[in-house]
C-alpha cells in the first residue's frame, strides 16, 4: 500500500470495508471483523490508528505481524490468507490487513461455533449471519442462485399459464421448449419441473411456497411510521405487481400543470419514472429465500421509500451500485423482466434512478443497508401531504376524472353498459390488440376504482371470467354524459 493510499483511507470514516484499531489488546473483535470483510466484501482493518482517524503507529510492527498470522490461522475456518503490511505514516508504523472477498465463504469465527460464529459486515459494524443467509453465502461461492433451483416436488401444471399468456401477450400456451429457454422449467432427474424462478414469477401457490413474495404497500400521514392513511397488499405476479404497485402510488398523488414554450403539460407530483425504476430493481433482486417479511414500498408526504429483503451481493458496495456495478441476483427473474421490455439493460437501473433524480433537479437517493435488507429512500420534490384535494376521500366522479386514465373508462364504462363482456371482447370493442397495453391502461384502473367487478371473483383466471359494471360503475357513467350532454 502507497503513503499516498493509505493517507487516502486515514481520511475516510470507518464504513462496510475500512475498520480502524488502536493495537492488539482485544483480538476477538478484530478476528470477527476479518471474518465478516471476507464474507462481504472484503476490506481494510489498519492498525495503530484510533476511532476518529488519529495516527498512534505500533510499537513493535514485525512481532505484531508474526502474532497476526498466527492468531488468524488459529481464529478462522476455512483458513484465510489475508495480505499483512507495515506501512509508515510520517514517524509512526502501521499494520494494514487486507482481505478480499473469498471464494471459500462462509468464514467462520472459532470461538463461536460453525452455527453463530459467521459474520457479515454491515454498515461498520459486524453482524451474526442467520441460517438463510450462509445457506445463500454457499449457493452464491459455488456459483448457484436460489431462483435457477428445480421444485422437484411439482409439476409444469403449478404454473400459472394464463398468466403467463398474459406477460407475453400471447394467445397461446407457452411450449416446453420457451419455457425452458427461459428457465421456468428445468431439467430433474428426466423431467421438467418449475424453477424456483418460475414458481415465484408465474407460481399458481406462490405464497404456498414463498409466503413473504408478496408486496405490501403503504400510505402514511406526515414523515413516519406514526399513523397509516391507507395499505394495500399486492400478490399478482411479480410482471403485473410493478403496474399494481404504480397504481397504488398515483392513488396518493396528483397531477399538476407546468407550463414552458406556450405549452401547458401536466405532470405528477412524484417521480413515476424514478420509481418505477426503483420498483422494479426491488423486485428483480430481492433474496426472496429469506423469510420474515416481504417487499415493502411506503409512502409518507416528503418521500417514498423501497424495501427490498438481502443485504447486497457479496463484493457489492452502494458506491459500486451508483456506479452502474450490478451482479444479478435472480437470473430467472431479471431474464423475464427483460423479456417482457421491464428491463432496458442489465446493471443499468440504479445508475439511471441517481441520473434522473439529478435531471429532475430532486435530492440524491439515499440507499442503505439496514438488519437484513435494501433501503432506497426518494425524496419528493415538495410535500404531497393527505389534506391535498386530489385524494382517495373524494367523489368517485372527481377522483376519476383527475385520472389520466378517464378518456379510456368512458368507452370502457359505456361498452359494459349493455352487460358483462370477457376480456377479449372488450379488447375487440376497444380495437385492441396488446393485452398488457388493455390491462395496464383500462382493466386495471377500472377494478381498482371499483368501477367494475368480476362476475367470477372466486377464480379470477377462469377462461369464463367475465366483467361488468358495479353500481358506483353505473353513477359515474350516468354523471359523466349527464355533464357532457
Amino acid at each position: 500500500m502507497t503513503t499516498a493510499t493509505i493517507e487516502q483511507r486515514l481520511s475516510e470514516p470507518e464504513g462496510k470495508q475500512l475498520e480502524f484499531k488502536r493495537d492488539l489488546s482485544s483480538p476477538k473483535p478484530l478476528m470477527k471483523t476479518l471474518v465478516a470483510f471476507a464474507n462481504t466484501a472484503g476490506g481494510q482493518l489498519i492498525i495503530g490508528v484510533d476511532d476518529d482517524g488519529t495516527v498512534l503507529g505500533v510499537d513493535d510492527p514485525l512481532d505484531m505481524e508474526e502474532r497476526l498470522t498466527s492468531m488468524i490461522a488459529d481464529a478462522i475456518h476455512p483458513r484465510l490468507l489475508p495480505n499483512i503490511e507495515l506501512v509508515s505514516v510520517g514517524e509512526h508504523t502501521l499494520v494494514c490487513i487486507e482481505v478480499f472477498l473469498s471464494s471459500a465463504r462462509p468464514h467462520f469465527f472459532k470461538a463461536l461455533g460453525e452455527e453463530n460464529g459467521v459474520l457479515v459486515r454491515l454498515g461498520s459494524s459486524n453482524r451474526q449471519a442467520g441460517l438463510a443467509l450462509i445457506q445463500e453465502m454457499q449457493r452464491q461461492a459455488s456459483g448457484t442462485t436460489f431462483d435457477v433451483q428445480p421444485m422437484p416436488e411439482l409439476s409444469r401444471d403449478d404454473l400459472d399459464h394464463t398468466a403467463m399468456q398474459h406477460a407475453f401477450n400471447s394467445e397461446q400456451l407457452l411450449d416446453d421448449i420457451k419455457l425452458r429457454t427461459l428457465r421456468l422449467l428445468v431439467s430433474y432427474q428426466g423431467r421438467l419441473v418449475p424453477s424456483v424462478g418460475g414458481i415465484l414469477l408465474f407460481g399458481r401457490e406462490r405464497q404456498w411456497h414463498f409466503e413473504d413474495a408478496w408486496i405490501q404497500c403503504g400510505r402514511f400521514r406526515g414523515n413516519d411510521k406514526v399513523e397509516i392513511f391507507d395499505q394495500t397488499d399486492i400478490h399478482a405476479p411479480l410482471p403485473q405487481a410493478v403496474d399494481d404497485i404504480e397504481l397504488f402510488l398515483k392513488k396518493h398523488a396528483f397531477k399538476q400543470a407546468e407550463f414552458g414554450a406556450m405549452r401547458r403539460r401536466d405532470v405528477w407530483s412524484i417521480p413515476l419514472t424514478i420509481l418505477r425504476e426503483a420498483i422494479i430493481n426491488a423486485l428483480v433482486h430481492s433474496d426472496y429465500s429469506q423469510r420474515g417479511s416481504p417487499i415493502r414500498i411506503a409512502f409518507y408526504d416528503d418521500r417514498i421509500e423501497i424495501e427490498s429483503p438481502g443485504l447486497l451481493m457479496p463484493g457489492m458496495t452502494i458506491e459500486d451500485m451508483k456506479r452502474g456495478v450490478s451482479m444479478i441476483r435472480n437470473p430467472v427473474i431479471a431474464r423475464v423482466f427483460r423479456e417482457l421490455g421491464l428491463i432496458e439493460q442489465w446493471g443499468s437501473g440504479v445508475k439511471r434512478i441517481f441520473a434522473e433524480a439529478a435531471a429532475q433537479g430532486l435530492p440524491e437517493p439515499h440507499i442503505e443497508e439496514i438488519a437484513n435488507r435494501v433501503r432506497l429512500s426518494i425524496r419528493l420534490a415538495a410535500p404531497v401531504p393527505i389534506e391535498n384535494p386530489i385524494s382517495v376521500t373524494q367523489s368517485v366522479t372527481q377522483s376519476v376524472t383527475q385520472s389520466e386514465n378517464i378518456e379510456p373508462l368512458r368507452p370502457l364504462l359505456k361498452i359494459l353498459s349493455d352487460g358483462p363482456l370477457s376480456s377479449g371482447e372488450l379488447r375487440q370493442h376497444l380495437q385492441l390488440k396488446h393485452r398488457a397495453h388493455f390491462r395496464q391502461h383500462y382493466l386495471t384502473p377500472a377494478l381498482q376504482d371499483e368501477l367494475i367487478e368480476m362476475t367470477l371473483p372466486e377464480k379470477p383466471n377462469s377462461r369464463l371470467q367475465q366483467y361488468r359494471l358495479t353500481p358506483k360503475g353505473q353513477r359515474f357513467l350516468q354523471d359523466t354524459f349527464k355533464d357532457l350532454t
